[in-house]
């Protein structure tokens, strides 16, 4: 009864299906599923849901899932991330094993119905709204950015007491220009003599890249323009992944109906769509045709989207790049979990690769931020120990240059080496940045 041989598959989400949200039907689902992980326990060292859940059972009157109380079920619900690790890197139950077994999106349906029951915290709903708390912070960086920094005896203290959010957690500080108000100006003109010559990209700047920190999609577009690509850059609206955190699928669904309706002008046209950061990608990639699965805008979305590591590597591969000069480094390269989820690989360390005499070394373990999971007070302290071993690996190289796939991971492990008392590097970016640097952008 051991992994099918088969390739994973996934279920479309039938958020739509009123049998979704009877909870009865969830908790025996919940209950058979946990059964199944007791039963194995390859992933009690991925996040604390699993351990969570072990100790549950090993410390319940019979050792049996039965035993637990919907408390207790609740508890492995809250410390999940909807990393997708568990899918993705160890489960051998997942479809098309006849266990039937898909755990983050199990979670996701425990989450949709208390979604649905006006039981996501306020805070949560409020940080899920990107677009708009992008558009305040940027048009009021100076004082959003004096607000949210760590250590600001008034107003941090404040927001753990309304919010719940950690007052040691780092916040993104805003950016007083959107990214996509900055493009007219940073785009060059291709050069036809590039070997990308011809080919063109629009970049999905997400709300990160286009509010909090333009650096990633600034170096994405220089990168592509010196060799050949006509780049543009859009963000018609958030792609929704804090909102698919809450479950509030609705939202989230209707999102990818109006910004694959964006898209479809160009990708008609013959435009590759490239996110600037993987959550982002992951949505439009996988999550979601499984929530709009008749569609046929997010379906040729889907199949028009790229990482942007992966891009780069695939240029590579079908029409070569520019030259690019040496970099001498040693360069810590943590693999995010929501570029491991796009089952593409490795495409970062393989981008890092065409930089003469770059050594990148890679490490495989979630950062422990989990989204906005993880700068909330109840979950922050359980974050950093997530992180430790993480840090830990990224450190053992020396690295010259960190960097990180994901933009909320980086600044989370550079707190997490600082807890532990690492020096960390000034900055831990993306690494089309560091490809920028080789070819002096």
């Amino acid at each position: 009864m051991e992994g099918s041989l088969d390739a994973p598959t996934r279920h479309v989400i039938p958020w739509r299906d009123e049998a979704w949200y009877d909870e009865a039907a969830l908790d025996d689902e919940l209950r058979r599923v946990f059964d199944i992980c007791h039963g194995c326990r390859r992933c009690f060292n991925l996040c604390d849901s699993f351990p969570i859940l072990f100790d549950a059972i090993d410390e319940s009157p019979n050792e049996e899932v039965a035993d637990l109380s919907a408390g207790q079920l609740k508890a492995v619900v809250d410390a999940c991330t909807l990393c997708d690790m568990c899918f993705m890197t160890k489960c051998p139950y997942v479809p098309p094993h006849q266990f039937d077994l898909d755990f983050p999106h199990l979670m996701l349906r425990y989450r949709a119905v208390e979604n649905r029951k006006g039981q996501t915290s306020l805070a949560d709903r409020e940080l899920a709204r990107m677009d708009r708390n992008g558009k305040l912070g940027s048009a009021l960086s100076g004082a959003a950015n004096w607000a949210t920094r760590v250590g600001n005896p008034v107003t941090r203290p404040l927001m753990q007491a309304a919010l719940g959010i950690d007052s040691r957690a780092h916040l993104p500080p805003f950016e007083a220009t959107p990214l996509t108000n900055q493009a007219p100006a940073i785009i060059p003109a291709p050069n036809p003599d590039a070997p990308g010559f011809g080919r063109k990209v629009v970049l999905y700047a997400g709300c990160h890249d286009n509010f909090n920190d333009g650096t990633p999609g600034r170096a994405a577009m220089q990168v592509l323009a010196h060799n050949g690509v006509q780049v543009r850059i859009e963000h018609p609206d958030c792609c929704g992944m804090p909102k698919f955190e809450n479950g509030n699928l609705a939202h989230v669904a209707d999102a990818a109906t109006r910004i694959s309706a964006f898209f479809a002008p160009l990708v008609a046209e013959g435009w590759d769509i490239v996110p600037l950061t993987t959550s982002c990608a992951l949505m439009l990639k996988f999550e979601w045709p499984l929530l709009e699965p008749e569609n046929d805008d997010v379906a040729r979305l889907s199949k028009a989207t790229s990482d942007v590591s992966e891009y780069i590597v695939r240029l590579a591969r079908e029409v070569g790049l520019a030259p690019v000069a040496s970099l001498p480094a040693t360069i810590g390269v943590h693999f995010a979990c929501h570029a491991r989820a796009q089952n593409m690989g490795p495409k970062a360390m393989e981008m890092l690769r065409l930089i003469p005499e770059a050594k990148p070394v890679l490490t495989e373990r979630c950062s422990g931020h989990g989204g906005k999971w993880g700068i909330f007070e109840q979950n922050f302290d359980r974050a950093i120990k997530i992180g430790k071993p993480t840090a830990r690996a990224v450190a053992k190289a020396k690295p010259d240059i960190v960097v990180s796939e994901c933009p909320l991971a980086g600044p989370h492990l550079r707190q997490v080496m600082e807890a532990s008392g690492t020096v960390p590097p000034e900055r831990i970016g993306h690494p089309i940045e560091v490809l920028a640097r080789a070819y002096e952008l």
